[in-house]
């Protein structure tokens, strides 16, 4: 299968091993990934601070960049939450319908990492070893706004040598939600603070979430308070192997 990487902003400029994994991953799985070089952000950022009309030529070119694709994949459940439930709405917003109906077509066919495992390629065990103690976060994009549900467990359950445990109140924000991370720093920091005391109480080695800003956000708190729990994607999990 050939497969569009949307590599998003963080992963393009903060978190590279994330994409970096993902095309090891599939390409170990057999599929062919491509990078689409017109892509830039996806707009999210402005659409949740009330900038639509700023927003609006982000959509476009990122329609445009992604049509010819028949798959396209993010390791962020944020930014492909934003392409399904934020671009069409951006560009009827503006009176493009046209673009509206390419943006709704083009939604339909991207994927988060872990739907795309194991909905699209139908696939649980990616052949990944990691031997590490590991919790799980459900960032609240992947978890409420495209419900991928258990999917990331299903696939850490099959890593070999991986101890999962499970994360108390799971579901629970870590406090980072963008730019309310910046509006509302001191509500952030109590909800950060709750999060790390849940991951810590796990006694993980690791901790991982299928979102880079939620890990940044997660991993820096930690770091802060000297603690040897670090943060991993989920894509470098599943692209770890023992001849890795």
């Amino acid at each position: 299968m050939r497969i569009a990487l949307f590599v998003t902003c963080l992963a393009d400029t903060m978190f590279p091993a994330a994409a970096k994994a993902t095309v090891t991953l599939l390409e170990r799985l057999g599929h062919e990934v491509v990078f689409p070089p017109g892509q830039t952000c996806c707009g999210q950022m402005h659409i949740n601070t009330g900038y639509q009309k700023d927003a609006f030529p982000l959509v476009r070119r990122h329609v445009r960049t992604f049509a010819p694709y028949d798959v396209i994949v993010a390791p962020s459940g944020s930014c492909v939450g934003s392409v399904r439930h934020q671009h069409a709405m951006v560009a009827r917003n503006a009176g493009d319908l046209s673009l509206a109906a390419r943006a709704e077509d083009v939604a339909g066919r991207t994927y988060e990492l872990s739907e795309l495992l194991v909905d699209v390629l139908g696939v649980e065990d990616v052949g990944a070893s990691y031997p590490h103690r590991v919790t799980y976060h459900p960032t609240c994009h992947s978890l409420r706004m495209i419900r991928v549900g258990d999917k990331p467990l299903r696939l850490l359950r099959h890593v070999r040598g991986l101890e999962l445990v499970e994360l108390p109140a799971a579901e629970q924000c870590c406090g980072f939600g963008g730019t309310f991370a910046l509006k509302n720093a001191d509500t952030s920091a109590a909800m950060l603070g709750d999060k790390m005391r849940h991951v810590l109480e796990t006694g993980a080695q690791m901790c991982t979430a299928g979102d880079a800003s939620c890990l940044m956000h997660i991993g820096g708190g930690l770091s802060r308070l000297g603690s040897d729990v670090r943060t991993v994607h989920l894509a470098e999990i599943l692209a770890a192997s023992e001849a890795s």
